[in-house]
């Protein structure tokens, strides 16, 4: 290389490589001051480790450091799906009562009297609610791990064929084999709800990364998901008088829900909102995992559990009351008055699935604006919320295939409906109280632990309230 004051030439071929004018630069300064580059991270002399980003993309270099907007609430209503999504099979289910009792397994189709008819809901919310148990106090105490993308695949697959048997089940005539038919049917309610039971806890795991808004995305799903399939089901009845057509199109809009959820699902790995907090929380995993390297506490389970106690009965009692009645009793209460404004084939959509669900959804959004009681009178209420197993019991609860001794004592439906509204409505204002107490009352650190013993007790009360449900057409029969 050689340089003059009026240019640096290349001396390979001798081309003007940049004009310098009016400057002294000489051969000996520019030998003497040699370009070097210096980065940042060399002068603070950091690890070597500490420089190595081979393994990392732009993306999962820089998401960390920022938080990305949640545009348009993608995110959120992402959250908000799935939330529907995770509740879809047992509602689906569970407001179908008419299709099951009154069409496949009624005297008029299979030509007898069929003995599980008059605890049919009973058989099926056992059915449904047994794996939803054992699934959450084990999720208590053991981790289930796996692959987050494998375990939400794999069980909305399974929700998706389960579907499509069901969907199958309602084209084919069944009348002949209706033993067959229930056992079946019974079979893949369990096998749906095992494989939501997975889906579930995995969706609450992926909203818990994210601020408490989306975790209270899903929560609304939950409560939309038990409307919207009320509505369903009472439109696809006014679609067509044909009831095995209804069913279809029925069980199709479960599979098109789950389809949504599936898709979902991929396009929020994409997201960059997501993978920021997604990120966020494998580092904040990584840095416990070293500070707690060589440990082996285990949280102090009957310690958490005293401390959670009364708020763990209040969980567990509202939902023992509510399931002991909804929804038993409730799909199965007829109209006194001939001449009632509801027709008797909408009436118990009506009143009892459609007006349960919107004032749960209700009540559950009311302890955003207030809060009554505090947390040592919640108890009062939820036990005085006992006195709706009775007033049930005296409306005009008729059982196919019984003979009812028991009085009907309520004999205006516009009292019963109203009445319906307000057992919604605590449902789900009691319930959100429980949940949001529960976590309060240990140490941060256990509050995990905590609200997962809070969800065992809600499912351990479903659970008890349907075995309750068991006792009620006995009870109608042969108490006069």
């Amino acid at each position: 290389m050689s340089y003059n004051k009026d240019y640096l030439y290349n001396e390979t071929n001798g081309v003007p490589l940049q004009p310098i004018q009016d400057a002294e630069v000489t051969e000996k300064t520019c030998l003497q001051q040699p370009t070097k580059q210096q980065l940042s991270w060399e002068e603070k002399e950091l690890q070597e480790d500490e420089l190595n980003f081979k393994n990392l993309t732009v993306d999962e270099t820089s998401l960390p450091l920022s938080s990305p907007p949640d545009t348009n609430n993608l995110v959120y209503f992402t959250f908000l799906i799935h939330g529907i999504g995770v509740l879809m099979p047992w509602n689906m289910f569970i407001n179908a009562n008419e299709y099951f009792t009154n069409y496949k397994l009624s005297p008029e189709y299979i030509g007898f009297i069929f003995p599980y008819v008059p605890n049919f809901m009973q058989y099926l919310t056992f059915s449904a609610q047994v794996p939803s148990v054992l699934f959450n106090w084990m999720n208590v105490f053991v981790t289930i791990g796996g692959s987050l993308t494998t375990r939400i695949v794999c069980s909305i697959t399974v929700e998706v064929i389960v579907f499509i048997i069901t969907v199958i089940l309602a084209m084919v005539d069944s009348s002949t084999w209706p033993h067959g038919f229930f056992y079946v049917t019974m079979i893949c309610v369990v096998i749906l709800n095992m494989a939501n039971g997975i889906y579930q806890n995995s969706i609450y795991g992926m909203a818990a990364k994210l601020p408490g808004k989306y975790t209270g995305a899903v929560i609304l799903g939950n409560n939309i998901s038990g409307t919207f399939t009320a509505v369903v089901n009472l439109l696809s009845s006014l679609m067509t008088s044909n009831t095995r057509m209804a069913a279809i199109y029925y069980f199709i809009t479960a599979l098109f829900i789950l389809v949504i959820c599936f898709v979902s699902y991929f396009t929020l790995q994409r997201n960059r909102f997501y993978r920021h907090f997604e990120l966020k929380e494998k580092k904040d995993v990584e840095q416990r995992r070293q500070l707690m390297r060589g440990s082996s506490e285990r949280p102090p389970y009957l310690y958490i559990l005293k401390k959670s106690l009364p708020q763990l009965y209040n969980v567990f009692f509202v939902f023992f009351v509510t399931l002991a009645v909804f929804p038993a009793i409730h799909a199965d209460i007829k109209p006194v008055d001939e001449n009632f404004f509801i027709p008797l084939n909408y009436y118990a959509s009506i009143t009892c699935f459609i007006t349960f669900n919107v004032f749960a959804m209700i009540g559950s959004w009311l302890p955003s604006y207030f809060i009554w009681p505090k947390p040592k009178y919640l108890w009062i209420p939820v036990t005085l919320r006992i006195l709706y197993i009775p007033f049930y019991l005296f409306c005009n609860y008729q059982v196919k295939g019984l003979d009812r001794i028991l009085p009907v004592l309520v004999t205006n439906d516009l009292v019963y409906w109203v009445v319906a509204a307000t057992m919604g409505i605590t449902n789900g204002y009691f319930s959100s109280l429980a949940m949001m107490y529960t976590p309060r009352m240990v140490e941060e650190r256990y509050a995990t632990t905590a609200g997962m013993l809070a969800a065992a007790a809600l499912i351990t009360g479903i659970f008890t309230g349907i075995i309750s449900s068991f006792l009620w057409p006995w009870v109608i029969a042969n108490v006069g």
